[in-house]
């Protein structure tokens, strides 16, 4: 197994610049595994597409507002940070860009809604520096949503890198599988009698980090923070206890499960944190059927889905889909892989 086997060719404008209207109208490429067929549908056909007892489970977590602008206090040159977490409440983890302005001492000033705000920079590593900010604040407040690097034309709402069903805001980037569900379709889903829980994986910036190395094997993922409450435990338990599959909605969602199913033999409740990566000859202890976009070629997101779906049949599909001019990455089609 090696990096490069898990790359295609994908054509520029076939990168989503901005998400379908409405959300549920992308289209959706259903990967019936058994029969090695490909079926061609949308979002909105997921009633019909799924099982009532199905237990679909979401990742509820929000996206920070977490990108600042400034300048260096004694140079004006500009800057610009990427918050990832909170030590306390006025010093942060974060990625700088450039990321040779994080000197140690080095002083910012960030342009924000209330007023200028300083910090001081405590120390750095390879990729992250730790800030000191002149006081508390409320990052969606004083920052911007991020989008990832790809989207580079998209002025619209901000909420919609957000999921109707979003709750606290502690990541960086969005769980994007779950952008494609409406109000009216999440409706449509608990009519047609699909169970739906939440769980929460705080995604980190490293999601966005290629894979560096020939052997993915030897990639070392972030780690990000997991909970599993205990009324999603349970409705996972009894789900696969009753024989109903378990669909998860995204890769999130799978590697949150998976990895509580691997550290304590079940899916119990849990809080702590995965670096857990998926590569293809692993096996599934939680998840039954996954939706999920269409990832980076080289990722370990999209080495995950070829472990859920077999290497050989993934990449055809991927083929296919941009023979079909499906639309890629986080504002972009959708895929069910059943």
């Amino acid at each position: 197994m090696r990096t490069d086997d898990f790359a295609y060719e994908l054509p520029r404008d076939l990168i989503a610049q901005e998400p379908a209207e409405p959300r549920d109208a992308a289209r959706l490429m259903v990967l019936h595994r058994t029969a090695g067929r490909i079926e061609h549908c949308h979002v909105r056909d997921l009633p019909e597409l799924l099982r009532p007892g199905d237990l679909l489970v979401v990742n509820d977590t929000r996206v920070m507002a977490a990108r600042l602008f400034g300048r260096r206090a004694d140079t004006g040159g500009s800057v610009e940070v990427l918050l990832v977490r909170p030590f306390t409440d006025t010093r942060w983890e974060v990625l700088m860009k450039p990321a040779r302005q994080a000197t140690i001492g080095r002083r910012f000033v960030f342009a924000t809604n209330e007023g200028e705000l300083g910090a001081t920079c405590l120390g750095r590593n390879r990729e992250a520096a730790v800030l000191e900010f002149a006081r508390p604040f409320d990052p969606a407040r004083v920052g911007e949503v991020p989008l990832p690097p790809y989207i580079t034309q998209y002025q619209g709402d901000p909420e919609r890198y957000q999921t109707v069903y979003s709750r606290e805001a502690r990541s960086a980037a969005a769980p994007t599988a779950g952008l494609h569900f409406t109000p009216e379709l999440l409706a449509r889903l608990a009519d047609a009698g699909v169970e739906r829980t939440a769980v929460t994986l705080e995604v980190g910036p490293g999601t966005f980090k290629p894979v560096n190395v020939d052997d993915p094997r030897e990639f070392d993922l972030h780690a990000e923070h997991v909970t599993v409450p205990e009324e999603a435990a349970g409705r996972v338990q009894r789900a696969r206890a009753e024989g109903r599959r378990v669909v998860a909605v995204g890769t999130t969602v799978v590697r949150t499960l998976e990895h509580v199913a691997r550290e304590c033999g079940e899916v119990v409740p849990y809080t702590g944190w995965t670096s857990l990566k998926i590569l293809p000859g692993d096996e599934f202890r939680a998840v039954d059927v996954l939706m999920t976009n269409f990832h980076l070629p080289r990722s370990t997101l999209l080495m995950l889905v070829c472990a859920f779906a077999g290497y050989e049949f993934v990449m055809e599909a991927y083929r296919e889909a941009v023979r079909e001019r499906y639309r890629f990455y986080s504002f972009g089609d959708a895929m069910l892989i059943v």
